[in-house]
């Protein structure tokens, strides 16, 4: 069986839907119960839901062979995990913002609000840039507007969030999407039945487009 650790919510529903029409279906997955672990005996493959920020601890520790990640999870958490393929679902960016009429003179410390805080770290390291990281775990756009920081590194989707409370886009600092991951050790003894998963998938993901 390949074990598969899909994110709870509209995108794991959306990855399911690649792995249907990929030939990996399991009928008890459209049923809404409590149950969280679904299987499939003909075709090999074990679904279970968890967490999103979870599923990269499932694959990394080698309860699921397979998960789906954002990047930037992926980017923030480092987990020693093969990164097999972009899904091309949740697209969005993680950006820089502030209030319209902030000006970063580049002389005194940046005050960084986030939840990424390696990501905004790596980011501005590249840069030079000094900064103080406050770390937040949601609603960061109020703290340019209360005074907590200068900027925000954050995930945007559609921008209405922003323009809500006032900011905007200064920086990009990448695009996100869901990616296809997997346990090192269990790709080397299931490499056969993985790999015909990804490229099914890939042959979705295309059709897609």
């Amino acid at each position: 069986m390949v074990n598969v650790a899909l994110p709870k919510g509209r995108l794991g529903e959306k990855v399911y839907d690649l792995f249907e029409r990929a030939g990996y279906s399991c009928d008890e997955m459209h049923d809404k119960g409590r149950k969280l672990i679904f299987e499939n005996m003909e075709k090999g493959i074990r679904y279970f839901w968890v967490k999103p920020s979870d599923v990269p601890v499932y694959v990394e520790r080698g309860v699921a062979d397979l998960g789906i990640a954002g990047k930037d999870v992926l980017l923030e958490r480092h987990p020693d995990v093969y990164e097999l393929l972009d899904l091309a679902l949740g697209k969005c960016r993680m950006c820089v913002a502030a209030k319209a009429d902030f000006f970063d003179d580049g002389e005194k410390t940046l005050k960084v609000a986030t939840e990424f805080v390696n990501i905004a770290s790596e980011y501005y390291a590249r840069q030079g840039r000094d900064i103080d990281i406050i770390k937040l775990h949601g609603s960061v756009e109020l703290a340019p507007k209360l005074g907590l920081s200068d900027v925000i590194v954050d995930i945007v989707e559609t921008g209405t969030s922003l323009r809500e409370n006032n900011l905007v886009i200064t920086d990009e600092i990448l695009p996100i999407s869901a990616r296809l991951i997997a346990n090192k050790a269990n790709f080397k003894f299931k490499t056969k039945e993985i790999e015909d998963i990804v490229n099914l998938m890939r042959k979705q993901v295309k059709e897609n487009d």
